[in-house]
């Protein structure tokens, strides 16, 4: 079970990666401190290349010219059709850079090729192109307030935009962010994950061939104590977007409260429960199921982590899912055959395989997998527990 594909990835010629400096004001340019950090192919455990490390300094010159982009550019004072033209533009150069940049997603993040082209990049333009058509809509309401009175809103782009994304969905996640932001007239400074800078960059690189103005996107590339603390505090940002942990989302309010109150949006991880009832078609519940944790590696906030059967069909639930999780290919993302490659980085993977031990401490019976897989690379066998004990329930809370 968990077996790695077999099929001849050797063909696939990887892309050259392009961009590996920061992205401020319009150029790629080299960190303050000339610092850079190694970004890993999680298939193999070994360096892709190495990335510029941003800092404090850095978040400054960003923010300054995202600050200059935005109180003296072009960009706010484009009409909403302008904009959106140049949204359209930028939608379309990701569909002629699909298959490059679905690469760069998988030898950064482990996701499949095969989903990339067909889902992750896709939904990237669809993105883009909605907020494209929604820039020369956005309306304010006249109020009538008395009988001789009336008043209106004017809805404005707040500013200067910090987004922190998180390495799960690279692509998916930089234009959740920054494609509203740009319809709206806001300037902004992206920080992508430290495990997935590349495609971040890249971008940025097509950004600027689709006409977006100097100083609207920069990309930061760093760590979260760093890069991303001086863009929480950073009294010149307006607005901080964060997708992430519980933790460093609190850091993420604190910083922004103890700086200029600035507006602060969260995105926070958590658990998800499937719940199964006698009446359910078993098989199909076994697949929902099984997808439920296995989509993306289960690198995903709604992950299916926990199923509830009804007692009725647990037998045969747990015969099904345990078939089809035998049978799911764990392999290489640019194998054809995977349905799921490795897990993002080492310290995800170590993590993930010391929850299974923890699981096997607490009494939990290991239906099937449990196991790293391949002998290189960050793979893990779809894993199956049942008779897990809940803590916090008692029996008599289910009946």
């Amino acid at each position: 079970m968990g077996s790695i594909g077999n099929s001849d990835v050797s063909s696939f010629k990887l892309p050259k990666i392009k961009f590996t400096k920061l992205f401020i004001n319009g150029e790629f340019v080299d960190a303050v401190s000339g610092n850079t950090f190694e970004t890993i192919d999680p298939r193999t455990g070994e360096v892709i290349t190495r990335v510029a490390e941003g800092g404090k300094e850095d978040i400054d010159l960003a923010v300054k010219a995202a600050r200059d982009a935005f109180d003296k550019g072009a960009w706010p004072r484009m009409s909403g059709f302008e904009r959106g033209r140049i949204m359209m533009k930028y939608a379309d150069l990701i569909d002629e850079n699909i298959e490059e940049l679905a690469a760069l997603d998988a030898i950064d993040a482990g996701k499949l090729f095969s989903w990339g082209k067909a889902l992750d990049i896709p939904q990237c333009s669809q993105l883009l192109r909605y907020y494209a058509g929604a820039a020369d809509k956005i309306h304010g309401e006249t109020l009538k307030m008395s009988r001789d009175l009336q008043a209106y809103t004017l809805r404005e782009p707040i500013g200067v935009v910090g987004h922190i994304i998180p390495w799960n969905f690279p692509s998916m996640m930089f234009f959740m962010k920054v494609s509203p932001s740009l319809a709206a007239g806001c300037t902004m400074i992206v920080k992508p994950a430290e495990q997935t800078p590349l495609s971040a960059l890249f971008y940025a690189h097509l950004a600027k061939q689709a006409g977006i103005p100097d100083g609207v996107i920069n990309v930061v590339t760093g760590f979260g104590p760093k890069a991303g603390a001086a863009l929480s505090s950073h009294m010149d940002v307006d607005k901080i977007s964060f997708t992430g942990s519980t933790d460093v989302g609190r850091l993420v309010m604190q910083a922004a409260a103890q700086s200029n109150l600035k507006v602060v949006s969260l995105e926070l991880g958590g658990k998800s429960p499937v719940i199964i009832f006698d009446d359910a078609d078993v098989d199909m519940a076994a697949d929902l199921a099984l997808l439920g944790i296995v989509y993306n590696k289960g690198e995903i906030c709604v992950a299916g982590s926990r199923v509830y059967v009804q007692e009725g069909i647990y037998d045969k639930f747990v015969q099904k899912v345990a078939e089809k999780a035998k049978a799911w290919v764990v392999g290489d993302p640019f194998d054809p055959l995977s349905q799921q490659g490795p897990q993002v980085d080492k310290n995800q993977f170590e993590k993930i395989l010391s929850y299974i031990e923890h699981g096997k401490r607490e009494g939990a019976t290991l239906l099937t997998g449990g196991k790293a897989c391949g002998e290189k690379g960050y793979y893990i066998e779809p894993t199956i527990f049942t008779d897990a004990k809940v803590k916090g329930f008692i029996d008599e809370d289910f009946k």
